[in-house]
């Protein structure tokens, strides 16, 4: 009996003891390492989050914290003797084959961190980005979400916006409304200048600084156009875009200034 004793306390020391020592400090290094990431993942997500946007923060500190996770399950299967080179030439090539799959996403990612930080445009802003015009709403990491003046939501990735040209229009306080009035070649001009004057003049919205800017753009085929350009807060750019438009009809017709229709002068050569 005590010989078959003496057998199994060598066997058990010579083979059971260095695994049950390896999976031992495995454990610790685990529950140890576990702890130090997630209070050095929280420390950063907070000071990200008052540097950046909360949900930048928040994607950046969970991809932070499952790669140092990764760093200390791995240490603990080092530690019980499983090697890690293979295991880690997996992940390598498993993460580059999911790169290449999300491509795409990932782009979305990092021109959404793009936008987030240098603010091209912000939340309320009326802009012109990706192939599509609207209100924006909403900023997200992979998407911006739009609403058109139809009430249409358009979600366009954030990729194309910043391949893209971006027009802001709300950014200016100021903006300045391009109109053109085509008036009929016999109209006296000097008239027609001072309705243009009185119609803007007699607008509250129309600023005073810039003056506006009313000149003879161009003798066209059938008119004589009149570039009228006055400056406005940005708010009201639509509305005196349409009510100017309206009333310089209005007064035109007034003033038996007339806007003619587009003609053509035909001669007939009658000679056999």
């Amino acid at each position: 009996m005590d010989q078959y004793l003496s057998q199994l306390e060598t066997f058990a020391n010579e083979n059971l003891m260095p695994y049950a020592w390896n999976i031992v400090a495995a454990l610790v290094i685990f529950i140890v390492g576990k702890w130090i990431v997630g209070k050095l993942a929280g420390w950063l997500s907070r000071v990200m989050d008052k540097r950046l946007d909360t949900e930048v923060a928040k994607f950046l500190g969970n991809i932070i914290h499952v790669l140092l996770f990764a760093f200390v399950i791995i240490a603990s299967l080092d530690q019980l003797g499983v090697e890690t080179t293979s295991l880690v030439a997996i992940l390598g090539a498993a993460g580059l084959a999911v790169g290449l799959a999300l491509k795409d996403s990932l782009g979305n990612f990092a021109a959404g961190v793009m936008l987030i930080l240098f603010k091209p445009f912000r939340v309320g802003h009326y802009v012109e980005a990706g192939g599509a015009s609207g209100t924006v709403k909403e900023i997200k990491i992979f998407a911006t979400i739009m609403n058109t003046p139809d009430n249409k939501v358009v979600t366009v990735p954030n990729g194309a916006i910043m391949t893209g040209n971006i027009i802001n229009y709300s950014e200016m306080p100021t903006r300045r409304v391009d109109m053109v009035f085509g008036v009929a070649y016999d109209a006296d001009l000097s008239v027609v200048k001072k309705v243009l004057e009185e119609v803007l003049a007699a607008d509250d919205r129309v600023l005073k600084d810039p003056e506006p800017t009313i000149v003879v753009g161009e003798l066209a085929d059938s008119s004589v156009n009149f570039l009228c350009r006055p400056w406005v807060n940005s708010a009201d750019y639509w509305p005196v875009l349409w009510d100017t438009t309206e009333t310089v009809k209005r007064r035109f017709d007034e003033a038996g200034i007339g806007i003619p229709f587009p003609q053509m002068d035909v001669h007939l050569d009658k000679s056999e």
